[in-house]
């Protein structure tokens, strides 16, 4: 039953879907590392690069999946695309960004400036 009412939710044929990639982000001393999980999409479709003290991902995904059973013949397109943008607070140091792309995955580790590096401070939190 519920694959029924996912059939009567599901968007067209051909109709473009919104994918948006999933993030962690970790701050250590000297980087912040960032993992993406974008299944489906392949390395050549991503874009990764940084403007100013941004991060900015864009990519797109396709998929076309096809069926030829005894009777039939059926066809599934569907595309879409996404843009991420994280801000960093600071520009890399050097340039120096480290991206790995495997099963589905980004990993990016960006090196912090040493101006930028240690500058984190423990704020105390208060109970009411």
């Amino acid at each position: 039953m519920n694959r029924l009412f996912d059939r009567f939710n599901a968007a067209p044929l051909g109709a473009v879907h919104k994918v948006m990639p999933v993030l962690d982000i970790a701050e250590t001393e000297d980087a912040v590392e960032i993992t993406a999980e974008i299944p489906g999409v392949k390395p050549e479709d991503l874009d990764v690069s940084i403007s100013d003290e941004t991060l900015i991902l864009k990519g797109q995904k396709s998929d076309e999946r096809e069926d030829r059973s005894k009777d039939w013949h059926h066809v599934e397109r569907s595309f879409g695309s996404f843009r991420r943008h994280v801000p960093l607070g600071f520009a890399p140091k050097d340039g120096k960004v480290d991206a790995k792309f495997e099963g589905g995955v980004l990993y990016l580790r960006i090196s912090k400036p040493a101006d930028v590096a240690g500058t984190a401070r423990k704020i105390d939190v208060t109970g009411a």
